[in-house]
């Protein structure tokens, strides 16, 4: 089992002055009821600080092994964690820096063609140009969360301008982290 269970396994939660993992109890371990498990926070037992939830398929570096610490601490400044429930892994993870920044820029311009997609958008009005719009740009239009999209399958329109903002939004937090993690100007 996953996330619920006797047998449930733990997030790794990783303190990156004290170079150290540790896992937790969940609080839905003892409240089922509890919403909000994921929001759950944990101060490192040595310092005090936060740590951060790195995920189910963390795994540690040695705690001398200063570069992959700096590099599992840029991994989860730009998002990136471990997390799945152990059956499909947690997708790809840069090993370096290097193949992080070029990780980072590869999303930037998917982000950056979606941002285009729809700033140039027509929403199609006959159902021959929808079959048509569908079948041209159905990753544009899976790419975008379903909270934009209003109306009946049949009828279905997309709100252009928060379209707009939201891949905006992920352009600039892509190029924030990728100023992070190079410490340059993008």
């Amino acid at each position: 089992m996953c996330r619920y269970g006797i047998n449930a396994y733990k997030p790794h939660y990783a303190c990156f002055e004290c170079k150290k993992t540790f896992k937790r109890k969940l609080i839905v371990d003892i409240d089922r009821d509890f919403k909000d498990w994921e929001k759950q926070s944990h101060k490192c037992p040595e310092c005090g600080g936060l740590t951060a939830n790195m995920g189910l398929d963390f795994e540690s570096p040695k705690k001398s092994n200063l570069k992959a610490w700096n590099h599992i601490k840029d991994l989860y400044e730009t998002g990136i964690t471990f997390h799945s429930c152990g059956c499909t892994g947690p997708g790809y993870i840069p090993k370096d820096k290097s193949t992080l920044i070029d990780f980072l820029n590869e999303k930037k311009e998917i982000y950056i063609e979606n941002l285009r997609f729809w700033m140039t958008r027509i929403e199609p009005k006959t159902e021959s140009e929808k079959s048509k719009d569908w079948d041209k740009n159905s990753h544009f239009l899976f790419s975008l969360p379903s909270e934009f999209k209003t109306g009946t399958k049949k009828k279905r329109k997309t709100d252009l301008k928060k379209a707009v903002e939201y891949w905006t939004e992920k352009v600039n937090l892509i190029e924030e982290n990728i100023k992070k993690t190079t410490g340059n100007n993008v």
